[in-house]
């Protein structure tokens, strides 16, 4: 459904960002940001679907810079060079940046939302707490938000779904994170592990990732998509 385009981002840098067109009535935007992985054909799949249920999707090609077109496996070199790009090379302030001009681009068309899973897990929670433009979040088991940005109560509303076995995302965290009760926030917990939403991945968990994703559609449909 969807096709590479080219958008400029904040930084005068031009990267690959995958766009889908809504099918049927427009609910609104939404910006999907990838995993560290890249704009694999699994992200692509996803903004796919995300249009189906009707929303413009737009998913920026964040490592653009650092390594144009990068798509990466789960496993050997191709995530040692992941880690690389997520860990050493790529700002995450950037990262940031590039979801703001893609909600910049949608905004003026109705409601936005986003989504992010491992990597862009931790992007949509941030992007939750510090733009203004936004109707709602839905982060996928990002790494740092039990760790730096747990104190902050997001913006707008958000739900974050993490993976009770996950042994990069401990339970203390994701505990402590259910604790302070954010008032805006909204805490899952699946009995599954990291990556639990792609079913490309070894720890796929297709009952996780069909709840997490209706109750990720039905908080964009209860803030207005």
């Amino acid at each position: 459904m969807g096709e590479m385009i080219r958008m400029t981002m904040s930084d005068g840098a031009e990267i690959a960002v995958y766009h889908a067109l809504p099918k049927g009535a427009r609910r609104g935007g939404l910006v999907l940001i990838q995993e560290i992985f890249g704009v694999t054909d699994h992200i692509r799949e996803l903004c796919d679907e995300y249009a189906a249920d009707g929303y413009e999707v737009l998913a920026p090609s964040l490592y653009d810079r650092e390594h144009p077109n990068f798509e990466a496996s789960y496993s050997g070199p191709d995530f040692d060079r992941a880690i690389e790009l997520a860990r050493k090379l790529h700002p995450f302030e950037t990262s940031l940046a590039d979801a703001q001009t893609c909600i910049d681009v949608l905004k003026g068309k109705g409601p936005v939302f986003i989504t992010g899973y491992c990597y862009g897990g931790s992007v949509a929670w941030r992007m939750a707490q510090i733009s203004p433009d936004l109707a709602a979040s839905s982060s996928y088991y990002g790494s740092m938000v039990p760790t730096l940005f747990a104190s902050e109560a997001p913006r707008c509303a958000t739900i974050a779904h993490f993976g009770r076995f996950d042994a990069g995302i401990p339970m203390e965290g994701v505990e402590q994170l259910i604790a302070t009760a954010h008032p805006t926030a909204q805490i899952f917990v699946y009995e599954a592990n990291h990556g639990f939403n792609s079913d490309r991945r070894k720890d796929y968990h297709e009952e996780s990732s069909e709840l997490a994703r209706e109750r990720t559609l039905a908080l964009f449909r209860a803030c207005g998509g």
